[in-house]
């Protein structure tokens, strides 16, 4: 009889949690974002868990206006780069996986070929790579934009992009490097595969100067929601995050994401889908509201307009907070991140919300639960065995204590049920997932040609 399927956990790890006023409310110390100390203690936390993943987000740029509004929300105002902070964590922790972000916008494939492998090395094969087109125009000022390229262009360039840094992971043949002292060869030529590449955004006659990975290539991981997002899903990427917040449409898009997989060679077990999932625990349910309710009411109101503004891309600084946003304030299409745009346009257009209900309101998506780790562990079943996902991204609205109450109580829940491992039993990210090790492309060409 197989195994039961269990579903996967990853955390999203950033300072003192993700909600606005997580900074204010979460108890911990203010001066985590550059202690690498307390980063550890929550990638140990996560690992006493049995989490899959350790995750960073990241945006290489800072907000240069609104700073009064910024300066009370601070989302990557100070952070720590995630490849150094990760490689960092790969020395502390032992089984989980390690991945971050990095922008196809703004870096070269060689780069990120680079830094992946040797976060893959470093930590025996527990490396993943988030790729992301970027979605704010703060970053395309850093580096000589006035703004991002067309959503169009940017997923273009990100296709290919892919491409040549999975291309420039195959550079060495597994069993390319031999050390043979006797012979004074070190590694076989034959083994060898330099990339000759000509496209419409690169040009690379090149290889990557390290040897493969030990997951083979570290685990790719996209989270696009548009049409081009969800092609550039089904095309490259092993792990999806979703942020729908209603089952119905989290399992749509995991149909849809799956379903495109075939034109590509593919098939759904190649992919798992994480939806986003945002707990609030307590000892009963009202105990959980009243958390929320306190952590809502610190959003200051410059706060609550200019995270509206960010994701309606529309200035709302001069509207009363008590009154609907006007439709005539509501672009025609995003530029930036398309599944928040629309999320926050459905909000506006048919909950009729003001402005104040719709900042205490909006989520980002992702599903919020507020109540006892039984309520939690219910929806988290619910929607794992309907279909819905094949797992979590944690997104906690403070840290650690979040995390600390979801170790502590909703994970013996969940393996109680039989819903989650009760150990570790691989060491890299791929074993967790389930994924399988990706053959070198050149092997792959060498066994066909063998017939």
């Amino acid at each position: 009889m197989a195994a039961r399927k269990r579903m996967a956990l990853a955390l999203l790890a950033q300072g003192n949690g993700l909600h606005p006023a997580s900074w204010i409310a979460a108890g911990g110390p203010t001066d985590c974002s550059n202690d690498i100390s307390y980063f550890a203690d929550m990638a140990r936390l996560a690992e006493k868990g049995l989490f899959d993943l350790f995750f960073v987000a990241d945006t290489p740029a800072a907000r240069t206006d609104n700073l009064d509004a910024w300066s009370r929300y601070t989302p990557y105002m100070n952070c720590f780069e995630p490849i150094t902070l990760l490689t960092a964590l790969a020395g502390v922790t032992s089984r989980i996986g390690l991945g971050g972000t990095a922008s196809t916008s703004f870096y070269e494939p060689y780069n990120i070929a680079r830094l992946y492998a040797s976060l893959d090395h470093i930590s025996h094969g527990r490396g993943a790579w988030n790729v992301v087109t970027s979605g704010n125009n703060y970053a395309a000022r850093n580096f000589g934009e006035d703004k991002l390229p067309p959503h169009a262009k940017r997923y273009a360039r990100a296709k290919e992009f892919v491409e040549v840094v999975k291309a420039l992971w195959d550079t060495y043949d597994d069993d390319a490097i031999v050390y043979d002292r006797e012979r004074g060869v070190y590694f076989d030529p034959a083994k060898f595969h330099v990339l000759d590449h000509q496209g419409e955004f690169f040009k690379m006659h090149s290889a990557l100067n390290i040897a493969r990975c030990p997951q083979g290539q570290p685990v790719i991981i996209q989270a696009g929601a548009s049409n081009a997002g969800k092609e550039l899903a089904a095309e490259t990427a092993e792990v999806v995050f979703n942020s729908d917040d209603e089952l119905a449409d989290a399992k749509a898009y995991c149909d849809d994401v799956k379903g495109r997989t075939a034109k590509f060679g593919r098939t759904p077990a190649d992919i798992r889908v994480l939806a986003g999932f945002t707990p609030t625990i307590g000892e009963s349910k009202w105990e959980a509201e009243d958390k929320y309710r306190q952590l809502q009411e610190l959003i200051h109101p410059l706060v609550g307009k200019v995270r509206v503004a960010s994701d309606l891309e529309a200035d709302v600084s001069d509207l009363d907070p008590d009154q609907p946003i006007p439709l005539d304030r509501i672009p025609q299409s995003a530029n930036l991140h398309t599944r928040y745009f629309e999320q926050i346009v459905d909000m506006i257009k048919n909950q009729k919300l003001t402005l104040r209900q719709l900042w205490q309101r909006y989520e980002r998506g992702n599903k919020r639960v507020l109540g006892t780790a039984a309520d939690v562990a219910d929806t988290m079943q619910e929607w794992f065995e309907a279909g819905a996902c094949d797992g979590f991204m944690m997104i906690f609205p403070t840290l650690p204590g979040g995390l600390e109450s979801f170790v502590a109580r909703v994970v013996p829940e969940l393996q109680r049920r039989g819903l989650y491992r009760t150990a570790y039993e691989g060491r890299t990210l791929r074993e967790h997932l389930g994924l399988k090790r990706p053959a070198s492309r050149y092997a792959r060409e060498t066994m066909k040609a063998a017939g």
